[in-house]
Parts: C-alpha cells; structure tokens; sequence
C-alpha cells in the first residue's frame, strides 16, 4: 500500500508538471519578434476625378476652358491609368502590390484577455492613379506609390490555450511617391517627389501556437494616409497664348486629386517568435 501511494504521488507530480509545462506553452505573455507577407491594394475611389485651380488662388473646382468657351475635360476621367490619348480604349485598374516587412512587441496575458504593443516596419509597392482627359486630345495621369511605412499600434485579443483572437489599431507614417505622365507635349510640367505623410491603421487577426515558441497568423490591416499636401501639377508653357492652361494666368494651371487620403488593404501571413 505504501509503495503504490508512493508511486500514486510520483504520478501525480508528473501530470501536475505535464500541464504546468503546456500551460506555460499557452503564455501569450511577453516579447516576441515577427515577420510578415501581404497582398495590398489601395481602396476604390468612387467618382474620383483631377481639380484644377485655373487662376492659382489656391481654390481648387476651376472649370479649363478653351479659347471658344467650352469645357477642355468634357471627356471626362476615370480611376486608374492609361497610355493613350482618349477614354475609348478605357484604363487600367492598380493591380495588387506586395508587402514585407518586421514587427516587434510585447503582451501581457490576464486570465484569457491578451494586452500588448507592437512598432512595424514594411516595404510595399501600392499604386494609386487617376486619369484626366481634355478636349486635345490628351490624357492626363497623376500617380502615387506607398513604397514605405511605419505603424504604433496596440492590440487586445482573447486567448483560448494556443489560438489568440484580437483587434490592433494606432499611428502610422509612410513615405509616399508622386509622379505623372501624359500624352500632352505641348505644355511643361513639373518632377514629382516623396513626402512622408501621417495616418492610421487598424484591423485584427487570429495566432495559433504551433510550437513551444512557433507562432503563426493571418490578420487584416486597413491603412488611411492624408496625402492632402502631397503633389500638386502645374501645367505651363511653352505654349500659344491661347492654350487653355494659361488662358486665365500666365502662370499656368494647376493640378490636384480630388480626394487626398490613400486607403489601402492589406491581407497579411505573420510568423512570431516568442520568448
């Protein structure tokens, strides 16, 4: 009796250390190091259109007329980019871009509520155009890229042993390029540039725990910049004085999109490691 309450209590230290061990296996608590791969695509931008401010009063809504009156971009615009001269032949819509990129954070786990903080760092390729079309005929294409960003953020989940749920959110900063191109040689325009423009993400996802220190995920992430100061196109001579970009002032014309935010869509695939 004696050796089997002996052998009863070695047992039962086994199984008690057994699943302090897969206990300590589900701790979402501490630091961990990740790395991520993603599709991402800039939102639709419905009806989105180019403003011209023709008398450069900083207004923008200024209709280009030609030398007759009429409306010089009656064939209208459209979302996305093109390299002849009229809509006929339609535009080509931005294709999903990819994105890499690292993150490091730290959780804290009470009971089943996971807290923590992450700082992440990516570099992608997503374009975002919009085509103008003018009476010439010739068509007009403004262009940015995020080609880089940066992200604070937080994030809250529940855990149920090895899988975690959670909701992320907070600042980022991307570096945004903005370019043009156009069928149009009569008129000069200016190089485009890189700003660092400031906005937001939030999104969730889900982990599971699939070795001791192995974590993989998948979560979405919606990213929203203000690019409201980003590039702005001034069409200029050398031209006739009857050209329409300098009809109203000799200065030219300029350009700008009509919406300022960069919206983008990101589907990522995370591998942690977690110490």
């Amino acid at each position: 009796m004696k050796h089997f309450l002996s052998a009863a209590a070695v047992a039962a230290l086994v199984v008690a250390g057994a699943g302090a061990a897969q206990a300590q296996d589900a701790s979402w608590s501490g630091p961990y190091l990740s790395s991520y791969a993603a599709f991402s695509k800039r939102a639709k931008n419905d009806n989105e259109r180019v403003l011209f401010d023709t008398n450069l009063d900083g207004v923008y809504g200024d209709t280009v007329r030609t030398g007759a009156g009429a409306d010089a971009f009656s064939p209208g615009f459209c979302d996305g980019s093109t390299f002849a001269a009229t809509p006929a032949p339609g535009c080509f819509k931005d294709d999903t871009g990819f994105e890499f990129g690292a993150r490091a954070g730290y959780d804290m786990q009470f009971g089943s509520i996971v807290v923590g903080a992450l700082i992440e760092g990516s570099r992608l390729d997503v374009d975002d155009h919009v085509t103008a079309f003018s009476t010439t005929p010739a068509s007009y294409t403004l262009k940015r890229t995020l080609e880089y960003q940066m992200a604070v953020r937080g994030r809250a989940g529940f855990a149920t042993g090895k899988t975690l749920i959670y909701g992320t959110g907070g600042a980022a900063r991307g570096r945004i390029e903005h370019n043009y191109f156009s069928t149009n040689s009569v008129n000069s325009f200016p190089r485009g540039g890189k700003t660092w423009q400031s906005g937001w993400q939030a999104g969730g996802g889900i982990e599971h725990r699939f070795f001791p220190n192995v974590v993989f995920g998948a979560e979405y992430i919606y990213t929203r910049y203000d690019d409201s100061d980003g590039m702005t196109l001034r069409a200029t001579g050398p031209a006739p004085a009857t050209n329409p970009f300098i009809l109203v002032n000799s200065g030219g014309t300029n350009f700008r999109r009509s919406q300022d935010d960069l919206k983008v869509h990101s589907f990522r695939l995370t591998t942690s490691y977690r110490f």
